[in-house]
């Protein structure tokens, strides 16, 4: 279905923010702790496709926001009351704080403009840090999820959006997860009841607005120049 149609109206790019979830060179990367997940994410297109939907946004003036997942070296604030928290202690890679498995990965470029939250706890780049709080001062109230993983921080993602009121949109062949076909299973018994499904090519149509549309970053600047005069 087409995404204005669930919508009920276009795409509000003023409105809206693209956030990757957990995009990092130790968990999609060619080095990752997590190898099965990062052959997904690649041979897949999501890691791709997300790629591609950060570069439309940027080129649109649409806000990323970036969620890394880390720890300090001596682990403090970290927790262990889970058991893939306790794994990710024995993994040969370690998101450790400054050290090149938390650099957001190729092929997704990062500007100056974009925001990178980073986390040392919990399973939700929302839950718990300054997403929410940033999101809300850029006027977002749409807000597209994409990502890695299927299993564990996409859905408590798109569920920490929804519980604090943002419309959250779901292109679905830009998250992954272990195995494939419970990727599936969760877009379309879980994700479909609260999120807005779409593609990444019908995203980028509506990313690239219509001819002569100014973009977010053109509408606040009038917006400053009106308050000025």
């Amino acid at each position: 279905m087409p995404l204005h149609t669930q919508l009920g109206h276009p795409l509000d790019a003023a409105g809206t923010a693209l956030l990757t979830v957990e995009c990092q060179e130790g968990v999609v990367g060619p080095d990752s702790a997590l190898p099965e997940l990062a052959e997904e994410a690649r041979s897949s297109g999501a890691l791709g496709n997300i790629a591609r939907l950060v570069a439309a946004a940027h080129a649109r003036g649409v806000q990323v926001l970036h969620a890394v997942a880390e720890r300090r070296p001596d682990g403090r604030g970290a927790g262990r009351n889970a058991r893939l928290f306790r794994a990710a202690e024995r993994l040969p890679v370690r998101q450790l704080t400054g050290s090149a498995a938390v650099r957001v990965a190729a092929p997704i470029e990062v500007t100056d403009e974009d925001l990178v939250v980073r986390r040392l706890h919990g399973l939700s780049p929302i839950q718990g840090t300054e997403a929410d709080a940033l999101l809300r001062n850029l006027g977002c109230h749409t807000l597209i999820v994409t990502g890695v993983s299927a299993n564990v921080a996409v859905p408590n993602t798109v569920f920490d959006a929804v519980n604090r009121g943002y419309t959250v949109v779901v292109p679905t062949d830009a998250i992954a997860g272990v195995p494939a076909d419970y990727t599936r299973a969760l877009i379309r018994h879980t994700l479909a009841l609260v999120a807005t499904l779409t593609t990444t090519g019908e995203l980028l149509t509506h990313l690239a607005g219509p001819p002569g549309e100014p973009g977010p970053a053109e509408t606040r600047a009038h917006q400053c120049r009106t308050v000025r005069h």
